[in-house]
């Protein structure tokens, strides 16, 4: 039984290793593939429109554009309109808030980068982190417009080049919100003016068209917004260090029903998403960051992907609305570009926080995050955060540990009566096996229970591991000394190696197999796991570390106690 025993140990211990690595592969090893192969265009000649969903119209066929990024829109035959006289160039604009710098595309009004000012590039820089770029390296937007049959987005000139009254626009401080409206007069006597809407302290941007007909016909049209990602490799990457655990990065979606799914660019075009729904979101996910856009709850849209060459495009695409002469009318969706920070995602969309993938153990890996959160906010610190969770753990899992500690103690104060049975009859296993159970009942002891530690933190480790990895508020946490940043590895591989010692304590104190083969297995777990954990956080090889620290103390006193009072029962 002792032998069954250990082996459940090492299989435990087995098992928690692989389950770590096959989370690890579904959810992030399939990225370096993913992201290496580009996306393969269409390979017969077609509009450019045709990459894109169609908008909802019932009638005709979609009418091409100039621009692949633009939706494509069934329109009905139309009188030709006059030409549409082009305002002159104007620069890039750029909103600044306390929380971010957005800057805007006056063709199209389309978001074209966000740096987040509370969140630096890395430990060791200066610079905000940029999430959204088009640039040389990456292509990472947020578009949106008006497409139909009166859209300019759809028009045969291209997008549309909006005005602002200036280039550049700061929230001022005692300023509660920043308001930029972007214009744009259409030939038909149509005025559309794009706002932009931004809170301070938050992350969520209103993106608003109001469509004021002055002309002597109904406006027809509908919004659209979407995100455009290249192939290009997930930035945060270049800081997790050599075997550094990408994470997932592409496309999800989510509806009142089917709150949260994720859709990797490859998938785009193999299963495209078309969905109409009320009270849905698309999204493009990388490490710790997302950009989504939300369209309004009260009416229904299409969520849709399509692929255009090398850019994958997630969005959605709203009802058609008319606008009769002299009056006007206002759509609007919300833009998130920021951080996956959950309080601040729960409140958009239904689903939308679950962007803070937990994986299949989210209930405990939940509980785990919102403790560790709950101390952080007396303590201030993130690694004296983990090692205080560290030890309520222990607290609470204590009733169901203690009795396999005094068992595991009582199986080392007999273990010289056991050599002496093996001794006595020697190759005779069956009555070895028969006198050592014996020797078990009457002292009590249960050889099965020294696997139940083991088995209660596997599923705790495992969990935190998806802690660690998925919760921003523990990016670039630093600790102590030369621990800068718990959510990355241990670049002095310090933590891993105290790891392995507290490890080849922890089974110096517990009775050892008599078992060679077992006995060298045992042996050699402690520098297995050292080898394993030099990669991952160290914030969760911290845990590991106090988690024996303390195993050793308590399995210490209770041998102490139960070497003091045990006495050999006679029978």
């Amino acid at each position: 039984m002792q032998k069954w025993a250990k082996y459940l140990i090492l299989l435990g211990m087995f098992i928690t290793a692989y389950m770590l690595i096959l989370a690890w592969q579904k959810d992030y090893g399939h990225i370096a593939a993913d992201q290496n192969v580009a996306t393969p265009v269409a390979q017969t000649a077609q509009p450019a429109s045709a990459d894109i969903p169609n908008a909802n119209a019932s009638s005709a066929a979609a009418t091409p554009v100039n621009n692949a990024d633009v939706p494509p829109v069934a329109t009905p035959k139309k009188e030709a309109a006059a030409p549409v006289i082009a305002p002159a160039p104007q620069g890039l604009i750029t909103l600044q808030t306390d929380m971010y710098r957005i800057t805007v595309d006056p063709k199209g009004g389309d978001v074209v980068r966000s740096e987040l000012l509370n969140h630096l590039n890395a430990v060791d820089s200066q610079k905000a982190f940029v999430l959204l770029e088009d640039g040389p390296g990456r292509v990472y937007t947020a578009q949106s417009g008006l497409i139909g049959v009166d859209g300019p987005d759809a028009a045969a000139a291209g997008r549309p080049l909006y005005t602002s009254a200036q280039t550049s626009y700061v929230l001022a401080n005692g300023q509660t919100s920043l308001d930029v409206p972007l214009t744009f007069a259409a030939p038909n006597g149509v005025q559309i003016i794009k706002s932009f809407h931004l809170t301070a302290g938050q992350y969520p941007i209103k993106v608003s068209y109001q469509i004021i007909n002055r002309g002597k016909k109904p406006w027809q049209g509908q919004m659209f917004g979407q995100v455009k990602r290249d192939n290009s490799a997930d930035p945060s990457k270049a800081n997790q260090g050599m075997m550094g655990m990408s994470t997932y990065m592409g496309g999800a979606w989510g509806t009142p029903d089917s709150h949260y799914n994720k859709l990797k660019f490859t998938k785009y075009q193999e299963d495209p998403l078309n969905q109409t729904v009320k009270g849905g979101w698309v999204a493009v996910l990388q490490h710790y960051f997302v950009t989504a856009w939300i369209p309004d709850a009260n009416t229904t849209a299409v969520l849709s992907t399509r692929v255009s060459g090398n850019n994958n495009f997630i969005g959605f695409t709203d009802p058609v609305i008319t606008v009769a002469p002299g009056m006007q009318q206002t759509v609007s969706a919300t833009l998130y570009t920021g951080p996956k920070v959950q309080d601040n995602l729960k409140p958009l969309a239904v689903g939308l926080d679950q962007t803070v993938d937990y994986g299949w153990l989210w209930p405990i890996a939940q509980v785990l995050f919102l403790g560790l959160k709950y101390i952080h906010g007396f303590i201030g610190n993130w690694g004296w955060s983990i090692i205080l969770l560290t030890l309520l753990v222990k607290i609470v899992l204590f009733p169901l540990s203690a009795k396999s500690y005094r068992s595991m103690a009582k199986m080392k104060v007999i273990a010289p009566e056991m050599q002496r049975l093996k001794e006595v009859h020697g190759e005779d296993r069956m009555k070895f096996s028969q006198e050592m159970m014996a020797l078990y009942k009457k002292e009590g002891v249960n050889p099965l229970s020294g696997c139940l530690p083991i088995l209660l933190q596997m599923p705790i480790f495992m969990s935190l591991y998806f802690v660690f990895m998925e919760s921003v508020e523990l990016r670039n946490a630093p600790w102590i000394g030369w621990i800068t940043d718990l959510s990355s590895m241990d670049h002095w591989f310090v933590l891993p190696l105290i790891m392995g010692v507290t490890m080849f304590v922890q089974q110096a104190l517990n009775p050892q197999p008599a078992d060679p083969m077992q006995a060298k297995m045992l042996r050699l777990m402690p520098i297995v796991f050292t080898v394993f954990m030099l990669w991952f956080p160290s914030g969760l090889v911290l845990y590991w570390i106090v988690n024996n620290l303390l195993t050793i103390v308590q399995q210490k006193y209770v041998n102490h106690q139960i070497e003091k009072s045990y006495h050999p029962k006679v029978g």
